[in-house]
């Protein structure tokens, strides 16, 4: 199966628009000390591990969503590596 490079960047979009929103959460996140999780939202005060589990997951899902969207747009070859 072969995907195209119009494919590629369009994904590859995607996920640079799902990198700011991931970036805008985390700084939220930090700025006013609560994360949200699905319906409900953990609050640094109220639960500090959590909380720091939480931001620690965000960064890495911003870490690998965004190592995809380089890989896809500047054609890496990440995906050809693994």
């Amino acid at each position: 199966m072969t995907i195209s490079r119009s494919e590629d960047l369009l994904v590859g979009l995607v996920a640079l628009v799902l990198v700011a929103v991931i970036g805008r959460r985390i700084m939220r996140g930090l700025r006013d000390g609560r994360l949200p999780l699905y319906r409900t939202s953990i609050s640094r005060a109220e639960a500090p591990a959590k909380f720091n589990a939480l931001l620690v997951l965000h960064a890495l899902s911003l870490l690998l969503v965004g190592l995809v969207a380089a890989d896809l747009l500047f054609g890496l070859g990440l995906r050809d590596a693994l």
